[in-house]
């Protein structure tokens, strides 16, 4: 569904350059950094939120039942088509074993999980346009801060499974607090 076409990386805004290879490195001998995740935070305004949880499992865990109601209403309040309707359920099926995994700080199954369902909740936003080579400039041209939580999305599947725990932490606290207050 999401481009990783080199084409891809053109459609970042040069303000963001920076802060995007930083996080998602184009080689894979430089590694993210809990310092790049905080950069990225600040760049879709949600850095407040994101120190905080990224700080404290206890925060973490009172945020989380949060989360769990936004982003179940967030899927269920999304206008589809009808015939799209069993895509919503079928999302919103796949929520407990993903909370399950966060729950049981299982990073790696649930990046794998969060990035299944980001490609879902993106085509319930976007339609087929979601499924397009040009999605993320299209994204970019709507609004800088989605475009950026949605090339986000389309590098969770990218992560390399033995990277450092924090940093896999870090990448699911990005898109927790980004959904929050969406």
């Amino acid at each position: 569904m999401f481009s990783n076409s080199p084409d891809a990386q053109k459609s970042i805004p040069g303000e963001y350059k920076r802060v995007v290879e930083a996080l998602f490195p184009p080689d894979s001998h430089t590694k993210p950094t809990l310092k790049a995740a905080a950069a990225y935070a600040k760049c879709l305004e949600i850095e407040a939120d994101f120190t905080r949880l990224i700080n404290s499992a206890t925060d973490l865990a009172m945020f989380f039942p949060h989360f769990k109601k936004n982003f179940s209403l967030l899927i269920v309040k999304t206008w589809v088509e009808q015939a799209d309707e069993i895509r919503k359920d079928t999302l919103q099926a796949r929520l407990p074993a993903f909370y399950a995994k966060i729950e049981q700080e299982d990073y790696v199954g649930a990046l794998r999980d969060f990035s299944v369902i980001l490609e879902e909740l993106a085509y319930l936003f976007f339609g087929d346009q979601s499924k397009q080579k040009d999605f993320t400039e299209y994204v970019f041209r709507i609004d800088a801060q989605m475009g950026l939580f949605w090339w986000y999305s389309s590098r969770l599947s990218r992560i390399p499974h033995d990277a450092d725990p924090r940093i896999l932490r870090a990448l699911l606290i990005l898109g927790i607090c980004y959904l929050s207050a969406f």
